[in-house]
């Protein structure tokens, strides 16, 4: 491939935006054909039920992983310059804003990049709860909130370096993260064949996370292969949303960049992957789930990614995909404020546990 032609051509900004829509046309069309979705892995989870919403996240978690060390072995990615990685870390804000995070997303029915999949279906719920969590993170990270997420996050900081680095940190490397990420990939597998799955549950699965996996080395090609200075990143949310707010809102003159190609791109790919299964239908609020519960959860998924540096994809998965500490940090947030937010929201409500596995509301969500 030629990357050096291409940005001596286009412009780094121009390539970068154009490999975001790429890589976010993938994503957006696997994510939607295998109902990819944190939020209901992990209701999966602590409900005890090891079904096809948790295999799809292993699978796609996995394939991230094995997808980003595999190119690391093979020389064709360096993710050492990575922020997750090189920069100052707060160890506080990747645990208190997972915590945030996983409250959120399961007041939404969704996390940051389910959000995004659902407003191309059609789920209008979805689609406000989209547009308040980027007012919020927005406010997060410039705005009234700035303060609170730069408070809670000096209280526990780590440099960058090694020390943020979970594979260094156990005196491990890409052939041990490879092999992790490979066991990982066969609990996926398995849970995934049990669940007796068709056809685009297994090409879904593997394509979201082989798209994390791509954005890694598409935009590190961009940096390797460019005379301006380029900031290699992954895939992620929460910023791309903030960012395409003030875009909207405003007039400017910054360069385009990876994560605005990435959010088109994320929506056109859903918009195809509902046309395709027939699922695209305009939904609005209605039974348990009112609208206050969801702009609370937005709320606080704006506020939580912000602190912890990234959404469930952007913080989890990336983050996870390359073993920086405050990314499995963060998912541990999630997971466990996820689960704590079901149990005291929807569990004592036999009701509503029920009715969101057979009302018209509950099938839009994953």
């Amino acid at each position: 491939m030629d990357w050096t032609g291409w940005v001596e051509a286009w412009g780094e900004p121009t390539v970068l935006a154009a490999c975001g829509l790429l890589v976010g046309l993938g994503f957006g069309f696997f994510a939607q054909r295998s109902r990819f979705c944190l939020r209901a892995a992990v209701i999966e989870f602590w409900h005890g039920r090891f079904g096809d919403k948790l295999a799809v996240w292993l699978l796609a978690f996995a394939t991230a992983v094995v997808g980003v060390q595999l190119f690391v072995v093979a020389g064709g990615l360096d993710v050492s310059t990575a922020r997750q990685l090189s920069a100052r870390g707060s160890l506080s804000g990747a645990l208190f804003g997972g915590l945030i995070f996983g409250v959120g997303m399961v007041m939404t029915r969704g996390c940051a990049s389910r959000l995004l999949v659902l407003s191309a279906n059609g789920n209008l719920r979805a689609l406000l709860s989209g547009l308040v969590f980027a007012v919020v993170a927005q406010a997060t990270l410039g705005g009234v909130l700035a303060p609170l997420r730069e408070t809670m996050a000096s209280w526990w900081v780590v440099e960058g370096g090694a020390t943020r680095s979970l594979l260094a940190l156990v005196g491990a490397g890409p052939w041990d993260g490879l092999v992790f990420g490979t066991i990982w990939l066969i609990t996926g597998i398995f849970f995934a064949h049990h669940s007796g799955w068709g056809f685009w549950k297994w090409a879904g699965g593997i394509g979201t996370g082989l798209m994390v996996a791509l954005a890694w080395l598409a935009t590190y090609q961009v940096m390797a292969h460019s005379f301006e200075p380029v900031q290699i990143q992954g895939l992620t949310f929460s910023g791309p949303s903030a960012e395409w707010l003030m875009r909207v809102l405003s007039e400017s003159d910054k360069p385009w960049t990876f994560g605005l190609g990435l959010m088109p791109g994320v929506f056109l790919g859903s918009l195809a992957g509902a046309l395709v299964g027939g699922d695209w239908k305009l939904e609005g609020f209605g039974g348990a789930y009112t609208m206050p519960r969801y702009i609370v959860g937005a709320v606080l998924m704006g506020f939580g990614s912000m602190l912890a540096g990234g959404c469930a994809v952007g913080a989890g998965m990336t983050g996870g995909a390359i073993f920086a500490v405050t990314a499995w940090l963060t998912l541990l947030g999630m997971w466990v404020g996820g689960g704590v937010a079901d149990r005291l929201l929807d569990r004592p409500g036999a009701g509503a546990v029920a009715s969101s596995a057979t009302a018209p509301v509950a099938t839009a969500a994953p």
